[in-house]
């Protein structure tokens, strides 16, 4: 894996909570606007990165294949989240001083 991939991030946070959703990979790529082969790759690069893989996917074709997130997919999605709120908590303040500096806010 490059240093530079950026193992998860906003895009592949929501695609993971579309597949808990959603319960298909083609579903939550199709929720998202993305082909299913991009969502296919997205998911490799999570499940590569992670000692234990995010999601497991069970092929069937359009209509039995379903997709879940594993324990440490839940719980690597809950930390993401948990860490996104913890830094606009963080960084409130500062965007208000930077909101003032703005013509219109």
């Amino acid at each position: 894996m490059s240093g530079s991939t950026i193992i998860l991030g906003p895009g592949k946070a929501d695609l993971l909570e579309a597949i808990d959703e959603r319960g298909t990979l083609r579903a939550a790529a199709k929720s998202l606007g993305m082909s299913y082969m991009r969502a296919w790759k997205l998911v490799g690069v999570m499940n590569a990165a992670f000692r234990e893989p995010l999601v497991i996917v069970h092929r069937g074709g359009a209509s039995r294949g379903r997709s879940q997130l594993t324990k440490t997919g839940r719980r690597a999605l809950a930390l993401y989240r948990a860490l996104e709120a913890d830094a606009l908590r963080a960084s409130r303040k500062r965007w208000d001083e930077l909101r003032k500096l703005l013509v219109s806010s």
